[in-house]
């Protein structure tokens, strides 16, 4: 290292970002200290100042180290520290910051410095108006920040706070070019507005009774996750491709999104969605190809319904490009009710009567024939169909079930894999051990595809 020349050292100290690193490097050589102010990183683990001496500080240790850089483009900081210090370290390298992440732990202390001069945790993050991304722990956002605007902030993630609706639409409003939101672990929201304009990727996680409201006007949207809303509209959705829907508190009410035609994969979780929620978003992904559904119920308030009846024939035409399809014991139980497979071969059959033998004038009658038999008889096919999973949990309809289990493998041409859960399948009755074996039956049968868990 003694023979390296001073800008190969100093490129090679700059990549050192843990903070006790860097100050132990101030004590290997003088080369070394002074090679310390080109550091670019800077991070502070959370227990990193659990040994500190009688009246050494985190944020005089944390404003000491700030002040010995000349250009610091990251800071990271877990461990404990006041709005002061905050202050004091924009203060000085807040023009300079492209990434900021903080452990706010100010969830609690419901802006307590607001009548004061010192200004809040929140407020002190303007003194960095060239960031690119932010993310805050433990935010306490119940008021609105006073924030200028962040031209160059692409990347925005806020995990566990407690906000208010005003609050977080003025937050928003100061970050206008973000491109990635993600607001994980949230609290005290009721009606959520988004609007932004170059959004490619939006993950929403409230807390709550899970009867939040959400209105997002994001063009360019690619990839939206949302957990605890009841009520969801997104109509500009011509670049979505990626759709996850969950409420396991509250209930799915209203969807109202646009024309799906981009989505690939949508993800349907909750304990209960009313059923046009469900159909509707069916309807829309008609070009989805990677569908995974686990809703336990339906029905519109508190009664706890079944689905109504899907038939199996009409749901996979409707999604000719389904590859992956995960589904759990609701859904699966709603497509074993009609047999829509019988009236295809009925279909079959009166082909037969409409053109009897004695009528055939080959070959052009033939021709008519059999392609009147692939339209009605083949037409049910599932081509693209690679991979299926299937949870059951009662052994009710026992006979449909069975039969539409090997409808799956005998109509998907491509698959390549069958996966039966048997999962908390209680009963006293003799019915639930048949209906155990014959699965087993089937799933031995078909081992070379079929798996069993």
């Amino acid at each position: 290292m003694d023979s390296l020349p001073d800008c190969i050292l100093q490129f090679i100290l700059s990549h050192i970002n843990n903070a006790k690193d860097v100050a132990s490097c101030a004590y290997v050589s003088k080369r070394w200290k002074d090679s310390v102010p080109y550091v670019q990183s800077l991070f502070f683990p959370r227990n990193v100042f659990d040994n500190l001496k009688c009246g050494e500080t985190p944020d005089g240790i944390i404003s000491t180290m700030v002040s010995s850089i000349e250009r610091l483009e990251e800071l990271v900081v877990y461990c404990p520290f006041t709005s002061y210090g905050l202050a004091y370290w924009l203060q000085k390298q807040g023009p300079f910051l492209r990434n900021l992440e903080l452990r706010m732990d100010n969830i609690v202390e419901n802006q307590s410095c607001k009548n004061t001069l010192v200004p809040s945790k929140m407020d002190c993050i303007r003194a960095a108006p060239n960031l690119e991304s932010l993310r805050l722990w433990g935010v306490s956002m119940v008021h609105s920040p006073k924030w200028d605007m962040f031209h160059r902030l692409k990347n925005l993630e806020i995990v566990g706070a407690k906000m208010d609706d005003a609050a977080l639409y003025s937050a928003l409003r100061a970050c206008p070019y973000l491109t990635s939101l993600s607001l994980l672990g949230c609290e005290g929201l009721g009606s959520v507005l988004i609007e932004l304009p170059f959004l490619r990727q939006c993950k929403l996680d409230f807390y709550g009774q899970g009867n939040c409201s959400l209105s997002i006007t994001s063009p360019w949207l690619e990839l939206l996750e949302v957990q605890g809303c009841s009520w969801i509209k997104v109509r500009e959705t011509q670049c979505l491709r990626d759709l996850t829907i969950a409420n396991n508190l509250g209930r799915v009410y209203i969807v109202d999104f646009g024309k799906l035609t981009a989505l690939e994969s949508l993800t349907m979780r909750g304990v209960q969605w009313c059923w046009q929620a469900i159909s509707t978003m069916l309807h829309l992904a008609s070009e989805v190809k990677h569908l995974y559904m686990k809703v336990e119920f339906s029905g519109d308030f508190d009664s706890l319904l079944p689905f109504p009846e899907v038939d199996l024939v009409e749901f996979f035409n409707s999604h000719p490009k389904l590859r992956t399809f995960e589904i759990h014991g609701a859904m699966f139980a709603a497509l074993c009710q009609k047999n829509s497979l019988k009236n295809v071969s009925m279909n079959f059959l009166k082909v037969c009567f409409v053109f009897p033998s004695t009528a055939f004038k080959p070959p052009k009658c033939l021709t008519r024939f059999f392609s009147l038999i692939s339209q009605l008889d083949g037409s049910f096919l599932i081509p693209c169909l690679e991979k299926l999973v299937i949870t059951i949990r009662s052994p009710l309809n026992a006979e449909q079930k069975m039969n539409t289990l090997e409808s799956l493998l005998k109509y998907s041409r491509n698959l390549k894999k069958m996966t039966v859960r048997i999962l908390h399948m209680k009963s006293s009755h003799s019915s639930a051990d048949d209906f155990f074996d014959e699965v087993c039956k089937f799933c031995f049968m078909n081992r070379r595809i079929c798996i069993m868990q």
